[in-house]
C-alpha cells in the first residue's frame, strides 16, 4: 500500500472539502499510519505552517464529525510546495522521496494534458499511480490524446479516472440489491421495467464555481460522468466476479450499446435551459447569467436532460432518462426504476393505480419502493411506499476511492475506452446544443425546472 499522497492543485476546494477530509477519515479508521506523508502543491507562495494553519481550518470545518486526533495527524504530515505544473523542477521537487507516489491532479481538465507531460519529464518514480478527477478530457478526441499520453507514462492500472458517485453507498446498492436478490434480478428488463430515471436536482446555484462550471455547463459537469455511470450500473449485465476487469467490461458493454442520437433526435429527447433569477426559500437568487464571473455570450445551461435508448436484449423498449439542474426548488438525488403496470386491473378505475416504483435515493441515502394495496373498502385501491435509510458507511465517498488508489484496485475507477465511450454518447448532443438545434430555455430560480421538464 502507497503511504505518500502529492495532490496538485493542493489548496483548491476539491482538496479542501474532499480529499482532506477523506484522509483524516482513512487515518481515523486505521488505514494510514506514522509513515503516510501528504504533500500539497499549488502556485501560492505559502510555506509548511501557513498550509497546515489552511489544512487544519478546512479539516475543521468538512471534517468536524473525525476524530480530533486524526485531524491533527493529517495535519501533522503535510508539507507544502510550491508548484507550476508546467515547470518539471518545480514538480520534480514535489514529486521527490522514497519509492512510489500517489499523484492526484486536483486540477481543471484543460490543464490534464500538460501535467502528464511534465510528470513524465519529471522522472516520476517507477510503481506511481496517477489519479485525476471529471471530466476526463473536453471532448473525445482529447479523451483519446490524454489516454495515449498517460500509457506512455504509467500502465493502465495505475490510471485511476475517478467518479466519487461510484463510491457512493447506494450506488452500491444499485448492484447489491440487484444481484443479492432474486426477486429484483428476475425483473431487471423491458419486459417489466417501463422507464429509468437517473435525476441529480439540486437546490444549489453556481456556488461561485463560474471559473469551472461556465466553461463546462450542465451536461458535461455531470451527465457525461457521474449520471452515465449511473446508468452503466443500472443496465449493466450481471459480471463474473466484481473485479475490476468484469465490473468494467460490462460497464462498457452499456455504453457501447447506447443509440447514436441524431440531429432529429436531439429536439425530442433533449432539454437545456439556463435559471433566471427567483426565489428558493427566502432567498433571492439572480439570474445564471448574472452570476459573477459569468459570461452570457457562452450560453451555459444549467438544466439538461437527455432521453437514452439502449438496443440489446435486455432493454429493448426501456427509456433511459437522464436529469440534473441547478437553482432549482426541490433537491431530488435518485434513481427510479418505474415498473410497467399490470397487463389486467381487476379494481376498475377506482383509487391509485400508479405502477411500481422503486427509488434509490442518493443525497440523503436511501431505499424506497411504491406499492398499490386495497384501501379502505375492498373495491379501492391506495398508495403504500415502504422507506429504509442506508446504513452509514465506514468511509465517505474520496475516503473510500483513496483508499482504492493507495491499495491498487482500480475497479472503481473509469477505464481508458469507458471514458471515450461516454465522450461518444454525449458528442451529438453537444454538437447540436452549440448549432442551437434547440433552444436555450429558462425557467426561475426555485422552479421546479423549464416548463414542459419531466418531474417524475
Amino acid at each position: 500500500m502507497i503511504q505518500r499522497l502529492v495532490i496538485f492543485g493542493g489548496t483548491g476546494d476539491l482538496a479542501g472539502r474532499y480529499l482532506l477530509p477523506g484522509l483524516a477519515a482513512l487515518h481515523e479508521a486505521g488505514y494510514l499510519d506514522a509513515s503516510f506523508q501528504l504533500v500539497c502543491a499549488d502556485l501560492n507562495d505559502w510555506d509548511d505552517g501557513q498550509f497546515r494553519t489552511w489544512t487544519a481550518a478546512h479539516l475543521e470545518q468538512h471534517a468536524a464529525n473525525t476524530a480530533a486526533e486524526s485531524r491533527r495527524a493529517i495535519t501533522a504530515s503535510a508539507h507544502y510546495r510550491r508548484a507550476d505544473i508546467q515547470s518539471t523542477p518545480e514538480v520534480a521537487e514535489a514529486i521527490a522521496g522514497e519509492g512510489p507516489v500517489v499523484v492526484y491532479l486536483a486540477l481543471a481538465p484543460a490543464l490534464f494534458l500538460a501535467a502528464i507531460q511534465t510528470l513524465h519529464t519529471a522522472n516520476l518514480p517507477t510503481g506511481s499511480r496517477i489519479v485525476l478527477e471529471k471530466p476526463f478530457g473536453e471532448d473525445l478526441t482529447s479523451a483519446q490524446t490524454l489516454n495515449r499520453v498517460l500509457a506512455d507514462l504509467v500502465p493502465e492500472q495505475a490510471v485511476f479516472r475517478v467518479d466519487h458517485f461510484l463510491a457512493m453507498t447506494t450506488v452500491q446498492n444499485l448492484l447489491g440489491s440487484r444481484l443479492a436478490n432474486r426477486v429484483l434480478e428476475s425483473l431487471w428488463n423491458s419486459a417489466h421495467i417501463a422507464k429509468v430515471e437517473i435525476i441529480w436536482d439540486e437546490t444549489l446555484t453556481l456556488e461561485d464555481r463560474a471559473g469551472y462550471y461556465d466553461k463546462v455547463g450542465a451536461l458535461e459537469d455531470m451527465v457525461q460522468n457521474h449520471l452515465l455511470q449511473l446508468l452503466c450500473l443500472v443496465a449493466m449485465e450481471p459480471p463474473i466476479t466484481l473485479s475490476e476487469r468484469d465490473l468494467r467490461d460490462r460497464k462498457v458493454d452499456v455504453l457501447r450499446s447506447i443509440r447514436t442520437l441524431t440531429d432529429d433526435d436531439i429536439p425530442r429527447h433533449t432539454r437545456r435551459a439556463h435559471y433566471s433569477a427567483g426565489a428558493i426559500g427566502d432567498r433571492h437568487v439572480p439570474s445564471y447569467t448574472d452570476e459573477p464571473g459569468v459570461d452570457p455570450h457562452r450560453r451555459t445551461e444549467t438544466f439538461a436532460e437527455i432521453e437514452l435508448t439502449i438496443d440489446n436484449w435486455r432493454w429493448s423498449g426501456t427509456k433511459f432518462l437522464l436529469r440534473t439542474g441547478k437553482a432549482l426548488g426541490v433537491d431530488r438525488k435518485e434513481v427510479a426504476i418505474h415498473f410497467r403496470p399490470v397487463p389486467h386491473m381487476l379494481f376498475g378505475h377506482e383509487g391509485t393505480t400508479s405502477p411500481n416504483v422503486l427509488r434509490f435515493g442518493l443525497e440523503p441515502e436511501s431505499l424506497a419502493l411504491s406499492l398499490t394495496v386495497v384501501g379502505a373498502t375492498v373495491d379501492t385501491l391506495a398508495p403504500l411506499t415502504m422507506t429504509a435509510p442506508i446504513n452509514p458507511p465506514e468511509l465517505p465517498a474520496y475516503g473510500r476511492l483513496l483508499l482504492d488508489v493507495f491499495l491498487g484496485n482500480p475497479a472503481l475507477s473509469i477505464r481508458a475506452d469507458e471514458a471515450e465511450q461516454a465522450w461518444r454518447v454525449v458528442a451529438p448532443v453537444i454538437s447540436a446544443w452549440s448549432r442551437d438545434l434547440i433552444p436555450l430555455g429558462d425557467y426561475p430560480a426555485g422552479s421546479l425546472g423549464p416548463v414542459g421538464a419531466d418531474d417524475g
